[in-house]
């Protein structure tokens, strides 16, 4: 089969990227076609001197393939099968896959696992999979039959949720639902907090499960402390502060679909506890006077920017939201900060949350560096899948 692919020739030099392993070909990079590839269809990369470089699936955009392989095989259902399998088999090392206090993991991170544009989540026995690719997509049926192969038992659902992430140019119909299975109960337990998750109507798959250890990271720094936790969706850093001993929490989101589920969450977890109060407010004016209110602030937006012309924008709304963070915080009060933007580098991101501090006028100091939990885990050719960057920082 690999012999009647379609060739894709680079320009001379335009292959040192794919020989140090990085995943993608940028459209600006190819030389030639030699035929006519639909969106989503496995390709063959060769260097300009005719050298076999990689197997991918073809895409119409700036990034014009996504590698599976650098070496000449065939991307048949045995080769899936087995990227799964390590996928599966490093969750198990982790320890994540049948803990007792923790059902709810990424099981596939895209490059990370080395299946660009596939991101598959794990929440309490229901598999929520969700292409970025057509070439993903048009695999998903053997994605499903090797996801339940490789699960076996502990895999009772498959929810397929792309409508939203699959390029829109490629005018594929597409609807979310139930591949395998049928709506199943959606509680999870993260370190013994009980969470419902959303996975049909919810944002990404569901749930953050990405911030999982900075979360817990807020429960060490939560005793007595009044905690603002802004952006919260469906407050998961709320409830590891009140674990913490936190004296109040206040969880703020400009979706009433957000408080409802944070308020269902915490009637889960602490029944009848008076310490937490959820709003909906706009982070932005919220943040405007908070009077000294609180000396423990979460900022975890949502992406200021997915593509690289919203990087600079972004970068002013970064530094725009902790400023007001840092000019309201009180004096010895702790901030987490975070940026889940891939395009926004993690020294960008600290050069805008610096420039806030000055502005604000305020001394503080790094106490921890963050960034996504090991079942997200970062190929090392490709630091694009080192997306999530937080700070801890102390404010005198």
């Amino acid at each position: 089969m690999t012999d009647e692919l379609i060739r894709i020739v680079l320009k001379s030099g335009k292959d040192q990227s794919l020989l140090r392993f990085h995943p993608w070909v940028f459209s600006g990079a190819i030389k030639t076609i030699h035929g006519n590839p639909k969106e989503g269809e496995l390709v063959k990369v060769f260097s300009n001197q005719h050298e076999f470089l990689g197997i991918g699936h073809y895409q119409i955009g700036s990034i014009a393939v996504r590698i599976v392989s650098f070496d000449e095989v065939e991307p048949d259902y045995n080769f899936w099968k087995s990227k799964i399998e390590k996928a599966w088999q490093l969750r198990k090392m982790l320890g994540i896959s049948d803990g007792p206090q923790t059902n709810v993991f990424r099981l596939i991170h895209g490059e990370g696992d080395g299946m660009p544009g596939l991101i598959v989540d794990f929440y309490n026995g229901t598999a929520v999979m969700q292409a970025h690719s057509v070439g993903m997509h048009r695999i998903t049926d053997e994605l499903v039959q090797a996801l339940r192969e490789v699960l076996g038992d502990k895999l009772k659902a498959i929810y397929y949720k792309s409508d939203n992430t699959l390029p829109f140019k490629a005018e594929l119909e597409t609807k979310d639902g139930y591949l395998f299975g049928s709506g199943s109960e959606n509680e999870v337990m993260e370190y013994g907090l009980r969470f419902k998750v959303d996975w049909e109507d919810g944002q990404k798959t569901g749930f953050f499960i990405d911030q999982r250890e900075n979360r817990r990271l807020v429960e060490t720094y939560s005793k007595d402390r009044e905690v603002l936790n802004m952006f919260c969706y469906t407050g998961g850093f709320s409830f590891y502060a009140m674990k913490g001993g936190a004296k109040l929490v206040h969880s703020v989101d400009a979706s009433a679909k957000a408080i409802e589920l944070t308020n269902e969450n915490v009637e889960l977890n602490f029944p009848g506890d008076k310490r937490h109060k959820a709003m909906v407010a706009d982070g932005f004016e919220y943040l405007k006077d908070i009077q000294d209110k609180y000396n423990l602030i979460i900022l975890d937006p949502p992406a200021f920017a997915k593509h690289l012309n919203a990087a600079p924008q972004a970068l002013r709304g970064y530094k725009r939201i902790n400023t007001r963070a840092f000019e309201q915080i009180r004096s010895g009060g702790i901030l987490f900060t975070f940026s889940c933007s891939q395009v926004i580098s993690r020294e960008k991101f600290r050069e805008a949350v610096f420039s806030a501090a000055a502005i604000a006028g305020r001394n503080v100091r790094i106490l921890h560096q963050m960034t996504q939990p090991a079942d997200h885990p970062v190929n090392i050719f490709h630091p694009e899948s080192e997306y999530l960057k937080g700070l801890v920082l102390y404010v005198e």
